[in-house]
Order: C-alpha cells, then structure tokens, then sequence
C-alpha cells in the first residue's frame, strides 16, 4: 500500500495548474478572444467595433500601406506627421499590406493580435509579483489582468497601442527589479533597447523611464557594480534606438521635434473656454471640419504650436477653471467618472453602480497595496511610486481617458492583491505562529 505521505494530493496538483503563468495565460488569451467573438458576432452593433478611418494611428497606417510614408493622420492629405510614435502605425500598415486596407479580416487580425499581446502581460506581472512578494501574490496578480474588464474591452474595440503598451510597460517594470540580480552589460543593453521600443511604442513612458533607471543603476552601486558604466551603457543603447525616429522628425519638420508633436492640441482640447467638464472632444479636428481644414492649411507643427499658445494663455487667465479642470481630470483617471459619487449614484443602473464602484475599489486597493510597499520597503517602492505618481501626471493637465492609464493597470492589479492578501496573511499568521512572531511585511522584501 502507498504510504501516505507519498499519496498524490489532487488540491495540490489544481493548485499547481492554476498557478501556472502558461495556465492564466492561456485562459486570458481564450478569454478576449471569446469577448471579442461576442462583440463581432453575437452582438454586432452594441459597441462600436469596427476600425474608424478618422482615428490618427489607423490613417497613418493607411498612408504607409499605400506607400505615401508616414503621413496624413486625419483622412485627409496633409503630408508627414509626427502624431504619434512609429511602432504600432507599422504595424498595422504590415497587417494593411497582407489583409487588406480596412478590411473585416483585417479588423479582426489586429483585434486577435491585440488579444494576444494583453494576455502575454501575465507573464511579466506573474514573474514581478512572484519576484517582490511571493508566488501566490504573482498567481492572483495575473489571474486579476487575465480577468480585467477594461483590458477585454480595448482588445476588442480599439485598434490602438493600448494592449502593446500595457505590456511593455509592465515588462520594463520587472526588467527594472531583475537588473538586482545581474551586472552583465548584455542585460543592461537590452534594457535600453527594451525601453527604446516601448518609447518608439508610446512616449508616455518616458515620463517614468529617469525614475526607473536610476533606481537600477543605484540599486547596482549600492552592490558594488560599475554602475555609471552600466547606467551610460543602458542610456547609450536607448539614444541608438530612438534616434532614426528624432533624426528623422529634425530632417522632415526643420526643428527640434522629439517624440511626438500633438501636445499643443491636446493642451488646448482640455484647457479652452469651451470645455465642460475634462476637454472639448467636438473641436478635435477628427471630429470638426474647420479645425481639421485648419490643421492642412497651417501645417501640423505651425498648427499645434498655435493651439499650445491658446491653452497657456486660457491656463494664465482663468486659473481656477484650469484647476477644476485638472481635478476633475485626476477623478475620472482614478475612479472613471469626474462627478462626485453622491451625485451619479442615485438613478442609474445596477450593472452601472457596480462598475463604478468597482472603479472606486480599484484604484483605492492598489494605492493600499502603494502604501504598504512603501512603508516595508521604502527604496525598493520607487518604480511602483513612479508609475503611479508620475505616468498620469500629463493627462491630468491635458486630457484623460481609461486608455490613457490603462499601461499602469497591470501594476495597479498587482498592488490591489497585496492591499487584499496582506490582511489575510496577518490573519493567518496570527492563527498559526505564537505572538510576537508575525510579520506580515516579511514577503515585501524583493526577492533576488
């Protein structure tokens, strides 16, 4: 007869199966792509699926296709463009060439692909939650993005970055802490490539990139590594990735243009004395043909350095519309919706009032889960502090959106299970170790 102990424990065995990073992304990836069937097939219609010529990164990608370079961004012949960064437009423009321009197989390729690029995010956000709290931290971590609903949303409705960007940005989070274990330059120069197509991908990250890089090189001299060599190694390999792009932008537009050019304008969408409420989305010149007529005439750099102009004399002039302005921008980028709660509540819908304060509880558990991080460790919290704190700190001045954070959710899932799992493992701990023994901080140690 087996002895006991060697007897196999089908809790155990489950337990292993659904912890497995290939396991949750397998179910996420299948997941999406239900709900992308859902939206195309089940319920055409419902939500508005199919791709908008009007949207800037689909024309871009057009324009290529085409073979008139990257240009042209609002369905209208405007000539080259630096509205966005050249990563996902290409992209697109390879699935144009093979599927069709705006095709329904094309619509549904790029949606598959952006399935396919949220799901491999649990890969990432497994090994970062197993690395800085504990495998079962790691495990809820990416079964919560496997789950989320915004994420299942924009892989099936919007042809954007969104997805790509979610990914790398978590992806450069865990590269970040794993740089602890190693001084190899061939790891450092990989995280400047890495974070050289995540900026090519979405400049946004470059608001987080001086945070996250001084605390790897830091963190390397505090071990006793060259780290200004491996630091100006990492820096130099980003300068070579992004410069084609820059060099590029100084040939074609004659002036220090950097990553992207759209800032005046968005500037000016959400600080105008026509915005209600976080920006006047019908003055968007995809949205109004005279600013649209506007932007062809004057050309994209003369008309975003005028609409620049516009918003920092409405700023300077009505200061405190520009601070409601960004508070109610700061609110709906927490919790979704800039009203107060008291205010909504009343008169909507269940399935309403369940999102939105599932809004509310998101955002409030994953800065919990900042918090505690923080007061464990306090050096170890910088590059969660820094997508956090920093990442939204431009929309809330320009304007925001869901798909703005959406890069951060990953990292904010993962704060949001150690804001729950931290009581439950004080609870346990309690239960089990005699008093004075237990230390629920102990698992926020990174671990090496």
């Amino acid at each position: 007869m087996d002895s006991p102990a060697l007897a196999p424990n089908p809790g155990q065995g489950l337990r292993r199966y659904l912890t497995s990073p290939a396991v949750i992304f397998v179910l996420a990836f299948a997941i999406r792509l239900a709900y992308l069937a859902y939206v195309q097939w089940i319920r055409p219609g419902r939500i508005v699926t199919h791709i908008v010529p009007g949207y800037e990164t689909g024309q871009i990608a057009r324009s290529l296709a085409e073979g008139r370079g990257f240009s042209s961004p609002l369905n209208v012949e405007s000539g080259p463009t630096a509205w966005i960064t050249p990563v996902y437009p290409y992209i697109l423009a390879g699935i144009f060439k093979v599927f069709g321009i705006y095709a329904r197989s094309t619509e549904i390729v790029i949606k598959i692909l952006n399935c396919l690029l949220a799901a491999l995010a649990c890969f990432p956000l497994y090994a970062l939650g197993r690395r800085l709290f504990s495998p079962g931290v790691g495990a809820a971590a990416a079964w919560c993005w496997a789950l989320n609903s915004t994420s299942l949303f924009f892989c099936a409705v919007w042809t954007w970055d969104t997805s790509l960007s979610a990914l790398l940005l978590t992806l450069l989070l865990w590269a970040t802490y794993a740089l602890d274990d190693t001084d190899r330059p061939s790891r450092w120069t990989g995280y400047g490539g890495l974070w050289a197509f995540g900026a090519l991908t979405n400049a946004a990250v470059l608001s987080v990139f001086p945070g996250l890089l001084g605390y790897a090189t830091y963190r390397a001299r505090q071990r006793g590594a060259s780290w200004l060599r491996l630091g100006v190694l990492a820096l130099v390999v980003f300068a070579a990735g992004v410069s084609p792009w820059l060099i590029r932008n100084q040939v074609v537009f004659h002036k220090a243009l950097l990553f992207r050019s759209p800032f005046g304008l968005v500037l000016w969408l959400g600080n105008n004395p026509e915005v209600p409420d976080t920006w006047s989305w019908w003055l968007h010149p995809t949205e109004n043909a005279q600013e649209r007529e506007k932007f062809v005439r004057m050309g994209e750099i003369a008309y975003m350095q005028e609409k620049q102009s516009l918003a920092m004399q409405f700023i300077k002039t009505h200061p405190a519309d520009f601070g409601r302005f960004v508070f109610r921008r700061f609110m709906y980028n927490w919790t979704g919706t800039w009203e107060p709660l008291a205010d909504i509540w009343k008169g909507i819908p269940l399935s309403l009032k369940i999102s939105l304060a599932g809004g509310y509880l998101f955002s409030l558990l994953a800065l919990l889960g900042l918090f505690l991080v923080q007061r464990a460790q306090p050096l170890q919290s910088i590059p969660l502090l820094c997508l956090l704190l920093l990442f939204p700190l431009v929309y809330y001045i320009t304007q925001t959106s869901p798909r703005y954070r959406h890069p951060i959710d990953p990292a904010m899932g993962l704060l949001a299970v150690l804001a729950v799992a931290y009581p439950l493992r004080t609870l346990r701990g309690k239960r089990r170790l005699p008093a004075g023994k237990v230390d629920p901080l102990a698992e926020l140690a990174p671990r090496r």
